[in-house]
């Protein structure tokens, strides 16, 4: 019997968790604004959050086989919501470092606790259904960034625009916990790190997991900050590039498998990073809010079904699947962390526009050698 209960809580979780992130997005040129902060010293900032999240993110796949992998999720999942609003406290640059820092090391073991137990109720449906959870990680982002922004046009202040985001979602997990965030299957004798390194064989899918989360990265906690600087308009005005990235990410997502089946994972790796790279192009040479929406959209059709493409074809280079699937998602998520406080020390030393090309050239990668990596992946199942 499929565990559906099961997976409709863990789908809530991936939900409230992409909410927080979102309405976590639309409220940093606010919270930087406050605090009279430079690019470069909000990148230290964003740091905090990246260490946080390195130094639990290990130590989370210890959690499962001690507690078992829903208990986990739904404990780290309460913590992520207690963390959330504390950045709106901060009276300084040293207490937001702090505040993220927690908020970081909350998030990143919540994400590897979710994405181990979806991994372990994928594993009892016995079909492929990893990519629903992550357009519902998708659908929580573009809601949370959507809900933020009108906050903001309410006249919310930050602590309320962090706090009543953090109730809902602090609800949803709740009752998702007490439904049915519950484990199943055999529990796991030993934990997973989640810091193995990348093989040979699977080195370039890494990297391209690495250059397409470091995107993802980077957008959710930079678009609006640029977007508000060349925009030279409300806060609410400028969420509304992470917004479009967010919608027609999670649009694209719920259709990954078909367009995977019809159009094949080399094609559907190479066009995405072209797309990428079209919509970031288009909204780094004429920043308005027509191109905004449009280019930011065409980041997100473009990046939506890479990382679970890459994802598989990492899995296909190794014996055991799960040991390629976790080199390449370890590389993706140092990406995801490393991205913002990256271009916000780029932004310092060339300005923020010139700091977001990185972004550009790391999807023309994709485009250029992302194909062919995974067509190699194949390949190398094959001759086995």
């Amino acid at each position: 019997m499929k565990p559906v209960k099961e997976r409709f809580a863990t789908l809530a979780v991936f939900l409230a968790n992409g909410f927080g992130i979102g309405a976590w997005a639309v409220e940093v040129p606010r919270i930087k604004a406050a605090l009279s902060l430079s690019d470069t010293t909000l990148g230290l900032g964003l740091f905090a959050f990246a260490l946080g999240a390195i130094v639990t993110m290990p130590l989370a796949g210890r959690l499962a086989p001690r507690f078992g992998s829903g208990r986990a999720t739904a404990l780290l999942g309460v913590a992520f919501v207690v963390a959330l609003p504390l950045p709106a406290f901060a009276p300084n640059i040293l207490s937001l470092g702090l505040a993220l820092l927690m908020l970081g090391a909350t998030n990143g073991a919540l994400d590897v606790s979710m994405n181990g137990h979806a991994s372990t109720i994928e594993a009892e449906w016995r079909s492929p259904i990893m990519s629903s959870f992550h357009a519902a990680w998708s659908a929580g982002g573009l809601l949370g960034a959507a809900s933020g922004a009108m906050l903001q046009k309410w006249g919310v202040g930050v602590i309320g625009g962090l706090m009543l985001p953090g109730l809902f979602i602090g609800v949803l997990i709740v009752c998702a916990a007490v439904a049915a965030l519950r484990d199943i299957g055999p529990r796991a004798s030993a934990p997973t790190s989640g810091l193995a390194l990348p093989s040979a064989a699977v080195m370039k899918l890494a990297a391209l997991a690495f250059l397409c989360m470091m995107m993802e990265g980077a957008i959710a906690d930079w678009s609006a900050v640029f977007l508000r600087s060349v925009l030279s308009g409300e806060a609410s005005v400028a969420a509304i590039g992470y917004s479009a990235f967010a919608f027609s990410m999670a649009a694209c997502r719920i259709v990954g498998d078909v367009s995977v089946r019809r159009f094949g994972s080399e094609r559907v790796t190479a066009l995405g990073g072209l797309v990428a790279a079209t919509g970031l192009a288009l909204v780094l040479d004429l920043p308005n809010v027509v191109t905004a929406c449009v280019g930011f959209a065409l980041v997100g059709v473009g990046l939506a079904n890479v990382v679970p493409v890459i994802f598989s074809a990492a899995g296909r280079s190794t014996l055991t699947p799960a040991v390629g699937v976790s080199m390449a998602a370890t590389a993706g998520y140092a990406g995801f962390l490393v991205g913002p406080p990256m271009i916000g020390f780029g932004a310092g030393l060339v300005g923020l526009r010139l700091a977001l090309c990185v972004l550009l050239v790391a999807a023309l990668v994709v485009f250029l050698v992302g194909g062919k990596a995974v067509r190699n992946a194949s390949l190398a199942t094959i001759a086995n």
